[in-house]
């Protein structure tokens, strides 16, 4: 998520551990962990103390000694650019975690696209997959980041939906039209999105006209 946040919260210089591009456009950022934090969280980030925040979901288990981002280069955006060009040793700053996005129970359902995958690796690699399913989208199998880790930690639970590929484990279509059509939709659950707006808003109408609560969709919107 890359929003800018014009409030203002205090920033600490963080030196950058490694950076990797894993897929076209794609990078994988590791930071020294200066704050513990709960999975689901996210840090406001910025190239310099008086730029405007940006927004990023963690994506690394609670117990690593580093904190992980995932992002995508926008190549007009103010700050993924640059931070795309970091090197290890160069500083980065960042404000302390926070957000709700945390404590899925068992039986919650996970729905990401894109690096909205981010928060479900942090609860993933901090021992917070059992019991619960993950739906994720892609257009192209190379681009379920981080798929081995939830094939290890869900098993059959992880179902990846891929739109223009074909492939042994895929399912051909959109995650729409099996929520449109799956009988394991159910009310009392908790259903946790991760995405872009456009995904986040079509799969909460979906999942309201299945019957459940609105209060049991939990958003976090990628921009």
């Amino acid at each position: 998520m890359s929003e800018p946040v014009r409030r203002k919260k205090e920033l600490k210089p963080v030196r950058l551990i490694s950076n990797t591009e894993i897929k076209s456009g794609v990078f994988v950022i590791e930071l020294e962990k200066i704050h513990d934090f709960i999975p689901g969280q996210i840090v406001a980030v910025a190239m310099h103390p008086d730029d405007d925040l940006r927004l990023y979901s963690i994506a690394s288990g609670v117990d690593y000694p580093y904190l992980r981002i995932l992002f995508d280069r926008v190549p007009d955006g103010q700050l993924t650019p640059p931070m795309s060009e970091l090197r290890a040793g160069d500083t980065l700053y960042v404000t302390a975690p926070f957000g709700r996005f945390t404590k899925t129970p068992e039986n919650s359902w996970w729905i990401a696209t894109g690096t909205g995958i981010a928060p479900f690796i942090s609860m993933a690699e901090s021992g917070e997959a059992r019991g619960r399913t993950l739906l994720h989208g892609a257009r192209y199998s190379e681009r379920f980041y981080y798929q081995e880790l939830f094939k290890e930690k869900m098993g059959d639970r992880y179902l990846r939906f891929c739109t223009m590929e074909e492939g042994p484990g895929l399912i051909s279509g959109r995650i729409t039209t099996f929520i449109k059509e799956s009988d394991e939709i159910k009310p009392e659950n908790k259903y946790y999105l991760c995405g872009n707006a456009d995904m986040v808003v079509e799969v909460r109408q979906l999942l309201l006209t299945r019957g459940v609560p609105f209060d049991n969709i939990i958003a976090e919107i990628y921009f």
